[in-house]
């Protein structure tokens, strides 16, 4: 992933208990943290759909 930004922002999300299972065994395949996981999801899916900045990519 590109280098992490200094700027990152905090949010509180809610998953039900079985997406949350899904989410842990997903990022725990991949030797992730969820967190890490999460970001990394939405970062392939922003590149994907042309939503980053140039600079971003």
């Amino acid at each position: 992933m590109a280098e992490k930004d200094s700027k990152t922002k905090n949010f509180v999300l809610r998953l039900d208990a079985e997406t949350m299972a899904a989410l842990e065994k997903w990022a725990d395949d991949e030797f992730r943290s969820v967190n890490g996981q999460i970001a990394y999801v939405i970062d392939q899916a922003l590149k994907k759909n042309g939503r980053l900045p140039k600079n971003k990519h």
